[in-house]
């Protein structure tokens, strides 16, 4: 079975023209504690970096925790995994995602940098620009579940934080070091796979440094948590 809850990263009520003209989308995650796997044999969890383009093909920078491993980073095309980060998750320590649509050079680029020890990899996945739209319309942030034994979602194994949720924009398409991130300032909840109960909690909601932060542990909730809203910083 197959799960997923989190919430759609937005600018404004009622205008998205700005998540329209980006280009990037960003966030740092920290491992705040390992509260040991309890993932049943052959399923996995990913904390989702997430973005949609206008095809709603998915594009994604993950933590993915397996039953049989401590979680690897992996970049992710369409569903499918291109790419295994060489940095390993490693508790206390926070790390920048950031997933970058280079339409002209006909590329997605995903970067990966341990805030801790500095260390950086990308990886760029080449696209057919005749069949995918350069185009971000959704950014999601939260979790999904892959339960291949059992038809409900299972403990979490790490306590996380993400911050600086981010999406970038840029006036020259040739020069991506000039992308500039900011802020939103709205969070709309979404889940899937109808389970009833979900063994997390989404906590400790604010905005630090004009960007949105919060925490995912261990926890109980129900289907239709509430939409954050955060005062501009714009």
């Amino acid at each position: 079975m197959h799960f997923w809850s989190g919430y759609y990263c937005l600018i404004d009520r009622d205008d998205n023209i700005a998540m329209s003209q980006s280009v990037a989308i960003s966030d740092v995650i920290k491992i705040v504690s390992d509260l040991e796997s309890k993932i049943p044999d052959k399923s996995w969890m990913l904390y989702l970096l997430e973005l949609f383009n206008k095809q709603h093909i998915p594009v994604e920078l993950n933590l993915i925790c397996s039953f049989n491993d401590d979680g690897k980073f992996h970049a992710i095309f369409d569903g499918v995994n291109r790419y295994e980060f060489k940095i390993k998750p490693i508790v206390g320590h926070s790390y920048l995602r950031q997933i970058t649509l280079e339409s002209s050079k006909h590329r997605i680029g995903y970067r990966l940098m341990d805030e801790i020890t500095g260390q950086t990899e990308s990886f760029f996945f080449d696209v057919d620009p005749n069949s995918f739209d350069f185009s971000i319309v959704k950014h999601f942030t939260g979790l999904e579940w892959h339960n291949k034994i059992g038809n409900v979602p299972y403990p979490i194994r790490y306590k996380i934080e993400i911050s600086n949720l981010a999406y970038g924009i840029n006036d020259d398409s040739s020069d991506l070091q000039s992308i500039a991130y900011f802020p939103y300032n709205q969070l709309l909840s979404d889940e899937g796979g109808f389970a009833r109960e979900y063994p997390i909690s989404f906590h400790d909601f604010e905005s630090r440094n004009g960007f949105i932060t919060y925490k995912i542990g261990s926890g109980k909730h129900h289907m239709g948590i509430i939409n954050k809203f955060f005062k501009s910083n714009l």
